[in-house]
């Protein structure tokens, strides 16, 4: 019976199992370079702005999942990894969903790390005074929405019943304001001339009625709406085979850090995450613990974690790294600043803290 025990768990083992794992992935380095096409480019490039050298390392961390629907893990694997504290297994459901293929997912992947990368672009240029123009884009259109036939994507939403609009929640506001019972006035533009391919000037005023959104009490003319932006030089990152949206506060560090004076890390070895958006606002991320174990094994000596992940980061930071928790991109530039200083880093908020309520 022993016998047929163990044949039986080594069998089992290297039996596929409904898991995957995540692990610490490749690190890179935003005032670094990367190869493409066999060639070391620089993963930030600006063109039309004066920039500067930088020193030390501003890294942002990746997490690698072993496995997939079609080719999972074996139990002796899954095994191995809940026994190593870099590693954690999670059901292969949360990462690849059966309704979503992985060429879905990556292509949704994809989009995200775009999004991060000029959103990065717009509060690293914030944070520096610098002025650019945000506008308020038709994403997509409802095939049987209010708007269907009436807007189309890409189309600049100017104003509404006469009052400018460059915010999506003044969008919002607006047409609650109007209501249902009447049309709403949209002035909106092409976001190209459909001739020449260049942005288009010339407005136009359409009339939209809202309707109420199934299950809620919002007017809305179905349609979607991101940002466009507008800036005033070329700032161009270059990361292959890399998605997601939680390298947006490290891009947003390494634009600065370039056009800035001086080294903003002060030579230092830093690494961080956290999504980011326009107003430079550092939201949570997923995978942060295999994040702080890649920095860890990068040769990073500091950490900037987004508060709110702060309940993951506690009790699980591997030895020789500190940690620090931000929540804007403000509160990142006075940390990594306070370390290129050699200020008192003890006054910085750290994940203890922000548990702690203090």
């Amino acid at each position: 019976m022993l016998l047929v025990a163990l044949v039986l768990g080594l069998v089992m083992s290297f039996l596929p199992a409904p898991y995957a794992i995540e692990q610490p992935g490749p690190v890179y380095d935003t005032l670094g370079t990367q190869e493409q096409d066999g060639e070391d480019v620089p993963l930030i490039s600006i063109d039309g702005a004066e920039t500067y050298p930088t020193a030390g390392t501003l890294d942002m961390l990746t997490v690698s999942v072993r496995g997939t629907r079609e080719q999972r893990p074996s139990w002796a694997e899954i095994f191995s990894a809940w026994f190593d504290t870099s590693k954690a297994v999670v059901p292969i459901d949360l990462i690849y969903p059966p309704t979503v293929s992985t060429e879905q997912r990556n292509e949704q992947n994809a989009a995200l790390m775009v999004d991060s990368q000029t959103e990065a672009i717009a509060a690293a240029l914030g944070q520096l005074g610098i002025d650019y123009t945000r506008e308020v884009t038709v994403a997509g259109v409802t095939e049987d929405g209010a708007a269907a036939g009436v807007l189309g994507t890409g189309d600049v939403i100017e104003s509404v019943n006469g009052v400018p609009v460059d915010d999506i929640e003044e969008l919002k506001a607006e047409l609650a304001a109007n209501g249902t019972e009447s049309p709403a006035t949209l002035v909106v533009r092409s976001a190209d001339d459909p001739e020449t391919g260049e942005p288009s000037d010339d407005a136009r005023s359409v009339e939209v009625t809202p309707r109420l959104a199934p299950g809620s009490t919002d007017p809305v003319i179905g349609i979607g709406v991101s940002y466009g932006y507008e800036f005033p030089f070329d700032v161009v990152i270059q990361l292959d085979d890399v998605g997601g949206p939680s390298a947006g506060m490290m891009f947003a560090l390494g634009i600065i850090d370039k056009l800035t004076p001086g080294e903003l890390n002060g030579g230092e070895n830093i690494a961080g995450t956290g999504t980011i958006d326009d107003a430079g606002t550092v939201g949570p991320i997923g995978g942060i613990r295999q994040k702080l174990f890649g920095a860890r094994d990068a040769g990073a000596d500091w950490f900037l974690a987004p508060a709110t992940n702060c309940g993951e980061v506690v009790g699980h930071v591997p030895d020789g790294i500190r940690v620090f928790a931000v929540a804007t991109l403000d509160e990142a530039m006075t940390a990594v600043e306070t370390i290129a200083d050699g200020g008192d880093t003890s006054a910085l908020p750290t994940c203890e803290a922000v548990l702690a309520g203090s």
